[in-house]
């Protein structure tokens, strides 16, 4: 029969009945959707910035300060180091090579000594003795003994009237011109100071504040003309200048007129000549900068082979430089192509943890996996965790536990287990696979990570905290100290190996300080993920709260309401294993909506007192009755009660029907056509929500059976058990648990236990006989 074509199976005929565009349009209706694609959004760019945290281009550096290497670590590839030894010797050497530079002014010299001289020549030849000098001038040209420098001592006469006599014949005489004499000598005098101008005299605390040396070399820069001179320190200090060998000294014997002067001019120059070197730090400090930036970095090269730790030696600063080096090296050489093969990898494994956590948030999360918001938040909190761990794994903190432990004592808080150790496990991987840690590192964060997970079911006080900081670092101590022990053939070496115990201790310290730093930032934490711990709801429970005593004040009949329902509502939330504590302190401020209008409400009327809602309409007082949710809402957020309080405000009526009202309305309908409309049944109804959370349904049953079995007027046994089962089976069919997590069983036995509790409230009383008068 093949004329007519291949027989089909019956697999392949319903194969072909098969919608194949069914996965494909789903995926597009699902991107479609714009909530979905933002979330989908988040999660990428949160992956994206993952693989930066963990430097996804390249592989980690596993060696670590202190590390242990059995077997020796042998270089695998060429590299070199740099020595800053020697590099910070040779820049030393081309740095005090360059010159220290002066800036001159020579004008100082050439203007001003000249005509000094002349005044004082001029005093001696018209002085008729020493005594009518001028004792400045008598000082400065050596005619007072007392005030004469050493370094002149011996060159001068001892007499300071000789010297004067000497002086005076060599500048005047009776049978010649004093002015021309001394003009002469000016001339002369010119000549020999003409190096003075041209080498600068240096201030000597220059030299002493600079440490400049007396062989150090100078730059002279003329600031008139720009040009510059090389000398040495001995060139332009005064002293070595005046001295025999100086370029003053070596120019007396070429000037007959003034070599009989040369002890006094010398001395007077001492005293006259004017600083004219400063020294310009800025250019010297540049250039030196300059000679040691043009010096470049010496390296030390380590060909393949070569043994960088030798075996059985723990790794020390110096060797974990040559291993950084290594890997440096290695790194620039590894091709494009294998970056991009590890870049996909890490995103591939990135993917799956994601979907392996949204998987979770999706069936027990969805508040958080179906809000961007609290999604953000949540993502936020992993990303900041791999930065700051990644971080702190390296010397000298090694704290990679630090911020993983915190992260897990939160979400523990804030979540719940399951989600709290699911993330340990992400964390941890990504951790250890990004640092180059080894197995045993996986094991101690695990093992730290569930001793924080199972120890935080309920958090009931801080000091809570405390204790489970000290559990975890015990439990690090042991783990990381057992790891090490058995990895160890000879078992006697790791008993006492204190680079181990050191390390153990560390990452106790870190757990401890985890458990501290979790505890002090609570209230933070509450605020920023929305949730409320025991510790904050114990606070919440004082009857002093300026709600509570507002509500005692004006509606003391729904003060008695709530803490009837807070008692039996906790009871019955303990017996499911839900928050008993939570439907407690939620319980108290339930109604606090009602304070506002609290004549409306039955519970505070008086009794024998008229109903105001008998002048009412019923569909008023249904928008009265209903309005006190509304109201207690803003109470609650006026005085800052935290959310999951005022989601149980919203949700202990849940979107229930006002029975009264609505009776009453139906009845008016039947009476009267025109108000056929008045008795629509969603006008009726609470706006809701529906309880969200075991803890929400188990209050709206408790507040629903307490305000019901006031109603009895034979409260027994057998009546609250029928009244509870009807109000439990009617919010059952109302549907109004379907949003919450609550099974039948657990709603069954929420109902016992609410029976057992009103049994116990309105047990029978023997009647007390009266008292017989005498």
């Amino acid at each position: 029969m093949a004329f007519f074509g291949s027989k089909k199976s019956r697999t392949a005929l319903a194969a072909s009945l098969r919608d194949s565009s069914k996965l494909s349009s789903r995926l597009r209706e699902l991107l479609s959707n714009r909530g979905t694609a933002s979330r989908l959004s988040v999660c990428l760019l949160t992956i994206l910035i993952l693989m930066v945290a963990v430097e996804s281009w390249k592989a980690p550096f596993p060696y670590r300060l202190g590390m242990f290497s059995e077997h020796g670590i042998v270089a695998s590839f060429s590299f070199k180091v740099a020595n800053p030894i020697e590099t910070d010797r040779e820049r030393t050497q081309q740095e005090s090579q360059v010159p220290y530079y002066f800036k001159q002014q020579p004008e100082l010299i050439e203007k001003k000594l000249p005509g000094l001289l002349r005044e004082d020549l001029i005093a001696i030849a018209n002085a008729r003795s020493l005594d009518e000098m001028n004792p400045d001038s008598r000082a400065e040209l050596g005619l007072t003994s007392s005030r004469r420098l050493e370094q002149f001592k011996d060159q001068l006469p001892e007499e300071p009237e000789q010297t004067f006599a000497e002086l005076k014949s060599l500048v005047s005489s009776p049978d010649s011109n004093d002015t021309k004499k001394i003009e002469e000598l000016i001339t002369d005098f010119k000549k020999l100071i003409s190096p003075l101008a041209t080498y600068g005299i240096v201030n000597e605390n220059d030299l002493t504040q600079n440490q400049i040396r007396a062989d150090d070399n100078i730059t002279i820069i003329n600031e008139g003309t720009g040009k510059q001179l090389e000398v040495t320190t001995f060139d332009i200090r005064l002293p070595n200048q005046l001295s025999e060998n100086g370029v003053i000294g070596r120019e007396w014997k070429n000037f007959p007129r003034l070599a009989p002067l040369s002890a006094v001019l010398s001395h007077w120059i001492h005293f006259q000549a004017p600083t004219t070197l400063v020294y310009n730090s800025e250019r010297t400090i540049k250039e030196r900068n300059q000679a040691r930036n043009l010096v470049e970095e010496i390296f030390d090269t380590f060909q393949r082979g070569t043994i960088l730790v030798e075996p059985g030696q723990l790794i020390d600063d110096n060797q974990l430089a040559l291993l950084r080096a290594e890997y440096e090296a290695k790194e620039k050489a590894v091709p494009s192509y294998e970056r991009a093969i590890r870049v996909t990898i890490i995103f591939l494994m990135l993917v799956v943890l994601a979907v392996l956590n949204g998987y979770h948030l999706l069936r027990n999360k969805k508040a958080v996996a179906r809000t961007v918001s609290r999604l953000s938040i949540y993502l936020s909190v992993i990303i900041l965790t791999i930065f700051l761990a990644r971080l702190l794994s390296y010397d000298p903190w090694r704290a990679e536990v630090l911020p993983l432990v915190v992260t897990v004592m939160v979400f523990a808080i804030v979540y719940d287990q399951m989600m709290a150790i699911l993330t340990a496990l992400s964390l941890s991987l990504v951790l250890c696979l990004s640092t180059g840690a080894p197995l045993g590192n996986f094991v101690v964060l695990m093992s730290v990570s569930a001793v924080a997970v199972t120890s935080l079911a309920n958090v009931s006080s801080r000091s809570t905290l405390i204790k489970l900081g000290f559990g975890m670092g015990l439990t690090y101590f042991l783990v990381y100290w057992g790891i090490n022990l058995i990895n160890n053939q000879v078992l006697s070496n790791g008993f006492f190996d204190q680079q181990v115990v050191w390390e153990s201790l560390q990452g106790a310290g870190w757990c401890l300080a985890a458990g501290y730093l979790v505890a002090g930032s609570l209230p933070f934490v509450e605020s920023l993920f929305g949730v409320v711990t025991d510790i904050s709801l114990l606070e919440m429970s004082n009857v002093s709260h300026p709600l509570l005593q507002e509500l005692v004040r004006r509606a003391p009949g729904t003060y008695n309401h709530s803490i009837s329902v807070a008692t039996i509502g906790e009871a019955a939330a303990d017996k499911i294993g839900a928050n008993g504590l939570l439907v407690r302190v939620a319980a108290y401020y339930h109604d606090i909506g009602k304070m506002l209008k609290p004549q409306y409400f039955i519970e505070n009327m008086a009794q024998g007192s008229e109903s105001l809602h008998d002048n009412l309409a019923p569909a008023m007082s249904t928008l009265i009755i209903i309005g006190h949710v509304k109201d207690g809402v803003d109470l609650a957020r006026q005085h800052n009660l935290p959310q999951p309080i005022i989601d149980f405000i919203e949700q202990h009526h849940g979107t229930t029907l006002v029975e009264y009202f609505f009776r009453e309305a139906e009845k008016q309908a039947d009476l009267s056509p025109d108000h056929k409309t008045d008795a629509e049944e969603s006008s009726f109804r609470y706006p809701g929500p529906r309880p969200q959370t075991r803890e929400a349904g188990v209050m709206m049953l408790s507040d629903a059976v307490e305000s019901a079995s006031r109603t009895l007027s034979d409260p027994t046994p057998k009546r609250i058990k029928s009244l509870v089962h009807s109000l439990v089976m009617k919010r059952l069919l109302d549907g109004q648990f379907n949003e919450c997590s609550l099974t039948l069983s657990e709603i069954n036995i929420v109902e016992e236990s609410l029976v057992k509790s009103l049994i116990g409230i309105y047990h029978g009383r023997i009647k007390y006989p009266e008292e017989r008068s005498a």
